[in-house]
């Protein structure tokens, strides 16, 4: 009767599997994979990119040195050297600057092209005043670049909440199969204890022989649980070890750690019970789409530029030589150059059917915007509802493992009263083994909805 005193108070350690291993949290895992993993590093990588093509965008209005010269000689005769060479200047406001020198000299030089002996120094301008003056293709450029610098954080942001979601629902299958590893592995040493109890009565002949072989018979169908629930931990391991990364390389998972116990971990979801409307509209996805309509709608302001007439004048201040104060004082009405160039399609086809494909791409974008905040929307509300139902069963099944528990307390006191039988206790046990491995499951359910509500709201990063 001791042995069976043994085994009844060994199966109680049912409800407290034991972890002698260090801990790896989830907040210390899921840092591990922010600052590790390949795609947080390729993410990372956007700054870069958007940082570069601003850089290319700003080179638009970088000044420009610019030279030509030019020679002819024919049958002895030096006909002509033309020779040019400045820097030009672009602005922000469309206006470009030139300062230049010009030089000539030959035989039979163009009079148009006749200069003093000591050349000309030129300071120009030249404005658009219709196509241009408001927007040209380098200031929409610089816009779009700034733009493609929000634009790539959100997208960065977007990388990292996928990757963490992913980590987050491989912690978590490795936490269950690890929780189910330890019962499992506590039904075996209980199991092992009862038989060993069982044996010692049948010896001393309180118990009939049919009852060890039962015993037994409870001992190996442990063993064929616990063996599946190992291949279970080694595959989720294995999973868990796409997610853990040193130095750029994939690293095994240290054998001494193990996941933090599903209800060790607090369900919070602090912040996320606001409307889902709001969540929604914060998401980088949905910011994303802003981000491309911004875009979009500079594209379109370039198009309709080109709907205006092309008018652009141009000043040209000549100097004789580098000296470019006339003698009699008009110092912009003696020596310059100046003109206009205009340019006015007939029908404007290209530029008409241009902005039409840019209002058709704004509209498309907006339907996009609308159906993904709808879809954001709807999948925070669904997480919400599944959290607060799985917080409700999991209190549910946590009442059914005490009384579980309760009942299989009180079937030990009567087999030791001889009113019961090892029957009746492994099937009372059995039940208590199969609420705690649903209770392990549905914490880890909870987990992972918490994560995805996190994700949903595009705030698990």
């Amino acid at each position: 009767m001791k042995h069976l005193a043994v085994f009844g108070a060994m199966s109680l350690l049912l409800t407290s599997p034991l972890f002698s291993q260090k801990t790896l949290s989830p907040d210390t895992f899921l840092q591990q994979v922010r600052t590790n993993h390949p795609f947080a590093k390729q993410a990372a990588l956007l700054d870069a990119e958007a940082q570069a093509t601003l850089l290319a965008a700003r080179g638009g209005f970088d000044p420009k040195l610019y030279g030509d010269w030019e020679r002819k000689s024919f049958d002895g005769k030096n006909y002509y050297n033309l020779a040019e060479g400045g820097v030009k200047l672009p602005t922000w406001f469309g206006i470009e600057g030139k300062a230049g020198y010009n030089y000539s000299s030959g035989v039979f030089l163009n009079p148009e092209n006749k200069l003093p002996d000591d050349g000309q120094a030129v300071l120009g301008l030249s404005l658009p005043l219709l196509q241009g003056l408001v927007l040209d293709e380098r200031r929409a450029g610089l816009y779009q670049a700034r733009i493609l610098q929000r634009a790539n954080k959100v997208e960065q942001r977007q990388i990292l909440n996928d990757l963490l979601l992913d980590a987050t629902k491989a912690y978590w299958d490795w936490a269950l199969a690890n929780a189910w590893v330890q019962t499992y592995r506590e039904a075996v040493r209980n199991a092992e204890i009862r038989l060993e109890g069982i044996r010692e009565s049948w010896r001393q002949g309180d118990r009939p022989a049919i009852d060890t072989l039962e015993s037994l018979i409870q001992v190996q169908d442990r063993r064929l649980e616990l063996n599946a629930a190992n291949v279970f931990f080694q595959n989720a391991t294995l999973a868990l070890q796409n997610f853990i990364w040193e130095n750029g390389k994939a690293v095994p998972v240290d054998t001494s750690l193990r996941p933090a116990l599903p209800n060790a971990v607090q369900l919070a979801a602090d912040g996320f019970q606001n409307a889902a409307d709001t969540l929604a509209a914060q998401h980088p996805m949905v910011q994303g789409y802003r981000f491309k309509l911004e875009s979009l709608e500079v594209e379109r302001r370039l198009k309709r530029e080109a709907l205006k007439p092309r008018l652009d004048v141009s000043y040209n201040l000549l100097g004789d030589g580098f000296d470019l104060t006339p003698g009699n004082g008009d110092f912009f009405l003696q020596n310059y150059k100046w003109g206009v160039q205009a340019g006015f399609p007939l029908f404007f086809r290209k530029e008409r059917g241009g902005l039409q494909l840019t209002a058709l791409k704004i509209m498309d974008a907006n339907l996009q915007l609308s159906q993904k905040r709808q879809e954001i929307r709807n999948k925070i509300v669904a997480y919400q509802n599944e959290l607060t139902n799985l917080r409700q069963q999991i209190q549910l099944i946590n009442d059914m493992r005490d009384n579980y528990a309760k009942l299989l307390a009180g079937e030990n006191e009567k087999l030791l009263l001889g009113e019961s039988s090892i029957f009746l206790v492994n099937s009372r046990e059995n039940k208590l083994i199969e609420v705690q491995l649903k209770l392990a499951k549905l914490q880890v359910e909870a987990q992972k909805t918490v994560g995805g509500l996190r994700w949903a709201a595009g705030q698990l990063r």
